[in-house]
């Protein structure tokens, strides 16, 4: 998989207040690995005009490193299986996978490579990175809101994260031209929805 690092930015005052703790204090970052049982990667596009097709992929992985004490994020990288894509109906997600959209077979992973990251509250900020799609690599930025960081109330009782993100691109960026301008849309929604389990 893919990786980077990136420090997640925070105000002055939260910077103070986390240096001014005792060492035995702080917290440690520690690595987040993606629950695939509570992960969507979805998208939106629109069909001629008419209303958006949804699809989303279940072939996910990806991990970082967080300090939730600091909010600071390293070691990012994530994957998408892109033949996992199902949209409900199956020789629409064929024609998906096709060379007319993500050329599937040719190049199997999605993947985003964080480079940057903007806080704009304790909650919420954005994250600046690289997105390959049909192995053509483009710069997008997610806007990013931290949900929750918790133990697990059941099951495994971890430490989780729980994180909501989302961005548009345009699929001629990356290659796909197919049915352009009018029968399928250029503009594609992502939503990402996930928790990720502190690691042992």
């Amino acid at each position: 998989m893919l990786e980077t690092r990136f420090l997640h930015p925070i105000q002055t005052a939260g910077l103070v207040a986390a240096l001014a703790l005792p060492t035995a204090l702080a917290a440690e970052p520690a690595t987040y690995d993606l629950d695939p049982e509570h992960a969507v990667a979805a998208f939106t596009v629109m069909h001629a005009g008419y209303a958006k097709v949804l699809g989303r992929f279940s072939d996910i992985e990806g991990e970082f490193t967080f300090d939730p004490e600091t909010r600071e994020v390293s070691n990012v990288s994530a994957r998408i299986g892109a033949a996992s894509v199902d949209t409900g109906q199956a020789a629409r997600d064929e024609h998906v996978r096709s060379a007319d959209f993500l050329d599937a077979e040719a190049n199997p992973d999605i993947t985003f490579t964080a480079t940057d990251a903007t806080a704009l509250s304790e909650t919420s900020g954005t994250l600046a990175g690289e997105l390959t799609i049909r192995g053509v690599t483009q710069p997008v930025e997610l806007s990013v809101t931290l949900n929750q960081v918790a133990d697990y109330p059941c099951c495994h009782e971890k430490e989780t994260v729980g994180i909501s993100a989302s961005t548009m691109i345009k699929r001629s960026d990356f290659g796909s031209t197919y049915a352009l301008p009018v029968f399928v849309g250029d503009d594609v929604d992502i939503i990402l929805e996930f928790e990720a389990i502190k690691r042992d």
